[in-house]
């Protein structure tokens, strides 16, 4: 029975995000992002990002955007169990704003790039508090291409999933700005948690991960 857990970070992000997890008897698998192709459907990018996990029935765990992937992986291979964290299972689940953008196509008209005027708002949003964090977000935004950013953006208010996988657990933050609690149908829900709560509320993420894992491992 193999312990590895692949793990897909955020929008931007990269395995650093999860690096004050505490996780027992699993072996994490950073899978990484890869530079979508023009006008690609998030379906088929998330069958080029399957490719990296050579074994049957994997367990995923979905970061934020990296969610989104993980449910999109799920729905065409066989999945072990899908965890999310910070992330939305399908469409009925984004904010309204977001829904808004993508059928205006308002994204595509307003160019999103990089500006430090905007840092402190998007520090907010995110719930990077501190200056290690705020930190830590400033070398992603750095690491992150326009173009991926544009197709990233394009691609998340313009989901149309309406699909939940079998064997599926959502954990969510009460205070999520980017995904609020309020669209959301989580398992567990980490009081005042935000956006960013997979590294700066760690201990209690560990503790469920590590709960729904031993589980989930048991039955493998």
């Amino acid at each position: 029975m193999s312990s590895n857990v692949y793990f897909i970070s955020g929008l931007g992000a990269n395995e650093q995000v999860f690096s004050k997890l505490q996780l027992k008897n699993v072996t994490p698998v950073h899978i990484k992002w890869i530079i979508p192709l023009k006008n690609e459907l998030i379906e088929h990018y998330a069958r080029r990002m399957f490719q990296q996990i050579d074994e049957t029935n994997p367990v995923i765990i979905g970061l934020s955007f990296g969610g989104m992937i993980a449910v999109e992986i799920a729905k065409q291979f066989s999945i072990h169990q899908t965890i999310l964290i910070s992330s939305a299972k399908t469409r009925n689940e984004l904010p309204w704003w977001m829904k808004t953008a993508g059928k205006i196509q308002l994204h595509k008209i307003i160019k999103t790039k990089p500006n430090p005027v905007l840092y402190p708002v998007e520090d907010f949003f995110l719930g990077a508090d501190s200056q290690d964090e705020k930190k830590l977000v400033a070398s992603f935004r750095q690491s992150i291409g326009d173009e991926y950013m544009q197709w990233a953006i394009d691609t998340i208010v313009r989901w149309k999933n309406v699909t939940i996988p079998e064997n599926l657990t959502h954990i969510h933050g009460t205070s999520d700005k980017i995904f609020p609690i309020s669209n959301i149908k989580a398992d567990y829900r980490i009081g005042g948690g935000g956006h960013f709560m997979v590294y700066n509320r760690a201990e209690e993420i560990s503790s469920i991960l590590n709960t729904v894992l031993s589980a989930t491992t048991a039955v493998k």
